[in-house]
């Protein structure tokens, strides 16, 4: 599963109920450098958390130079400057300050949180890092030793397995169709150069989304923006192309030794700007949604105790996009599962939804709403993942609005055009008895 859902689900789902916080004044902030942010200003805490993504992420890697990205940005904090991983670690300390550096397919994320006091002396920290990263030996034989470790473990891991498998059916030799953390055989071969390659490759001007929240003005901001992002080149590799959903019909089963089997299942699916995609999310809540209540865990879970728990989800990822589902069952009941999802996709595809469905749906997004404005990093974090995907910047006000104004004709015209039970492909990982491969 591509980790674009995480910024869907925040900024669509939540199984919390939180409060409605549309009151939440969010300001376009350009500095007079040219970075554009969007700010929250909260100054009953003398606290700031700063949200910075670089659009690409691992999809921008070298060709032959998988997992190259992943372990720079392990690597990045790994000492900057005059100051060697410890010493870095231990300025990061002394200001309170705390730094969190993440990739995966379409992003680099960077995640800060300071003290006001110690405002000035966080950021240029952390601007030495993305200006001045070490990259030494025994740290990148460290962070290496830690990639191979997780490496090694989903190589045991069913619901790994078919992920992967799923996504290399999928994409091919697209960056879609591997996983962003590289191979056992890559990572190994990874020299300093394509590290910073990797770097060069990634962090760049052109590509900065960033949220801000806390106690801050605007004017301030722009000018810790400049300050933070100077000396960065102007522009990093180009962006990866879009890439078709390239699977067809079909079973793919994966020999594996374990009494439970793990399935992956999908289609192609339906872009975030599409105007049906409203419609869409509804029609996947009641289909496989968050919560108890869908049709897939009232078949498989509820009715015949199949599975503890199946999803589904749409993935609109930013260079292809995707219906995908899971479970797992016993060896000697997948087989069954698999024809229950089968006659769901072809009965929402060719009967729709009902009004109470709808209703009941609406009543869950719109009162268990997404966004979860419990902190300073929380909101920053669901800011940025507006900007990226182009969300207007008062949708925050606007969202509820668009989830009530589908219409059962709307959404059971949208339930026959994405739902393709024909195209349905499952990936499972296991022994399951009476399930073969069609390939």
């Amino acid at each position: 599963m591509k980790q674009f859902l995480t910024i869907v689900l925040l900024l669509l789902a939540s199984p919390v109920s939180s409060p409605l916080r549309a009151e939440i004044a969010i300001q376009e902030v350009t500095s007079p450098g040219g970075i554009t942010a969007w700010l929250v200003e909260e100054h009953s805490l003398p606290f700031m958390a700063l949200e910075i993504r670089f659009r690409g992420g691992a999809s921008l890697e070298a060709p032959g130079r998988h997992g190259a990205i992943n372990l720079m940005t392990g690597l990045i904090e790994e000492g900057a400057g005059d100051l060697d991983a410890r010493g870095f670690a231990e300025a990061r300390e002394a200001l309170a300050a705390s730094y969190r550096f993440d990739v995966n397919d379409d992003t680099l994320s960077i995640s800060a949180k300071f003290l006001s006091e110690n405002r000035d002396q966080a950021i240029d920290l952390l601007h030495s890092a993305l200006t001045a990263p070490r990259f030494d030996a025994d740290a990148i034989e460290r962070v290496r030793d830690q990639v191979l470790s997780h490496l090694r473990s989903r190589t045991t891991d069913p619901d790994a397995i078919s992920g992967s498998t799923f996504d290399r059916l999928a994409y091919g030799d697209h960056p879609y169709g591997s996983y962003y953390s590289g191979t056992i055989e890559s990572v190994t071969a990874l020299t300093r150069d394509d590290v910073l390659d990797a770097f060069g490759r990634t962090i760049a001007r052109d590509r900065i989304y960033v949220g801000a929240v806390g106690d801050i003005s605007a004017g301030e901001l722009g000018a810790l923006l400049d300050t933070l992002f100077e000396g960065l080149p102007e522009m990093g590799a180009p962006q990866a192309k879009r890439v078709e959903f390239g699977l067809g019909a079909g079973v793919t089963l994966v020999d594996f030794d374990t009494p439970q089997s793990v399935a992956q299942f999908g289609h192609i699916g339906i872009t975030r700007d599409d105007p049906d995609f409203f419609a869409a999310y509804i029609v996947n809540q009641i289909m496989g949604g968050s919560g108890f209540n869908s049709r897939l865990m009232d078949e498989l879970r509820e009715k015949r105790g199949l599975t503890y728990g199946v999803r589904s989800y749409l993935i609109p990822s930013f260079l292809s996009e995707s219906i995908l589902g899971f479970f797992s069952s016993s060896n000697d009941r997948m087989a069954e599962g698999m024809e229950l999802v089968r006659a769901e996709w072809e009965s929402m595809a060719g009967e729709g939804i009902t009004a109470d469905e709808l209703q009941a749906a609406q009543t869950y997004l719109t009162g268990a709403y997404p966004l979860r404005f419990d902190g300073n990093g929380p909101i920053a974090r669901i800011m940025v993942g507006m900007q990226i995907i182009g969300l207007p910047i008062d949708y925050i006000a606007t969202r509820n609005a668009h989830i009530n104004a589908v219409t059962l004709e709307e959404a059971n015209r949208v339930a026959a055009r994405i739902y393709r039970p024909e195209d349905l492909h499952f990936v499972i990982v296991g022994r399951p008895d009476g399930v073969e491969s069609s390939q």
